[in-house]
C-alpha cells in the first residue's frame, strides 16, 4: 500500500465522527486550523480509526472473506496462515481502492495540509469518493433495511444517505456477495469429496478418511487451473 494512502484513510476516518473532530478543534474547527500543529494533531488522532475505516468502508471485507472460504474448501482451515491472507487482502484492497484513495488525497488531504481549505471542507470533499464507492456496491434494499431499523425516513437523493447508515448497509452487501462467491468456490471441492467418498465406500475402505485422499487431489486440481489467479480475478471483477 502506498504511503500516501494512509493519510487519505486518516482523513476518511473523520467521516465517522465529524462532530467529535469538529468539537476537538479550537473554536469548533474554524479558527486556528491553518496552523501546522493543529493539522498534525488532527491527522495523528484520526490515524486511530484507520483500521475501522479500512475494514468497514473498503473492499477488504469481500476479499478477506472469500480468501478465507477458499482454505476451508480445501479442508485446511489454517493454511495459508492468517498473516498471509490478510496481507494479500490488504494489497488487493489498496489496488481496488486506489482511484478512491487518490481522489480523497487530491481533493481533500493535500489542500487541507496546504492550508487552502478548512477541516469541514476537507470532510465534505473526502466523503464524496468514499460515498460513491459504497453506493455503487450497495443495494437499495440494504439501505432501506438500515433506515427501517433506525426508524428514519429514507432520503430523497443518494447523496443524502448518512455515512453511519451507509457503512453497515455496505458491509451487509459485501458479506452477501462474499458468501455467494464462496458458495461457487465450494461446489467443485464438495464434488471431489463426494466422488472420493463414494469410491472408498465401493472398495470397502470405510476406515480410510475421505479427506486423506481428496486433499491432494483438490490441491493438484487447484494448482493446474491456476486457482488463486482465477479467484483474485473473479473477486476484483465483482466490484462495480
Amino acid at each position: 500500500m502506498r504511503l500516501r494512502t494512509l493519510p487519505s484513510l486518516a482523513l476518511a476516518g473523520m467521516l465517522c465522527a465529524p462532530a467529535a473532530a469538529h468539537a476537538a478543534l479550537p473554536g469548533g474547527g474554524l479558527p486556528g486550523i491553518g496552523t501546522d500543529a493543529v493539522r498534525t494533531m488532527l491527522i495523528l488522532t484520526m490515524l486511530a480509526v484507520v483500521p475501522a475505516i479500512l475494514i468497514s468502508m473498503t473492499s477488504f471485507i469481500r476479499i478477506v472473506v472469500v480468501l478465507s472460504m477458499v482454505r476451508h474448501a480445501f479442508g485446511m482451515p489454517e493454511t495459508p496462515p492468517n498473516p498471509v491472507l490478510v496481507s494479500l487482502a490488504l494489497f488487493l484492497t489498496a489496488f481496488t481502492m486506489s482511484p478512491t484513495f487518490s481522489a480523497v488525497n487530491t481533493g481533500a488531504f493535500e489542500p487541507l495540509m496546504a492550508g487552502r481549505i478548512s477541516v469541514e471542507q476537507a470532510m465534505a470533499r473526502g466523503s464524496g469518493p468514499l460515498r460513491e464507492f459504497m453506493l455503487a456496491q450497495t443495494r437499495d434494499s440494504d439501505i432501506e433495511a438500515i433506515y427501517a431499523i433506525a426508524k428514519t425516513p429514507l432520503p430523497d437523493k443518494p447523496e443524502q444517505v448518512e455515512i453511519l447508515k451507509l457503512a453497515p448497509a455496505f458491509m451487509l452487501n459485501e458479506l452477501r456477495v462474499a458468501f455467494t462467491i464462496g458458495f461457487v468456490i465450494l461446489l467443485p471441492f464438495l464434488l471431489i469429496d463426494l466422488v472420493v467418498a463414494s469410491i472408498l465406500l465401493a472398495l470397502g475402505m470405510m476406515m480410510v478418511p475421505p479427506a486423506t485422499i481428496s486433499l491432494p487431489i483438490k490441491i493438484l486440481m487447484f494448482v493446474l487451473i491456476d486457482g488463486w489467479g482465477l479467484i483474485v480475478q473473479g473477486v476484483l471483477g465483482s466490484f462495480r
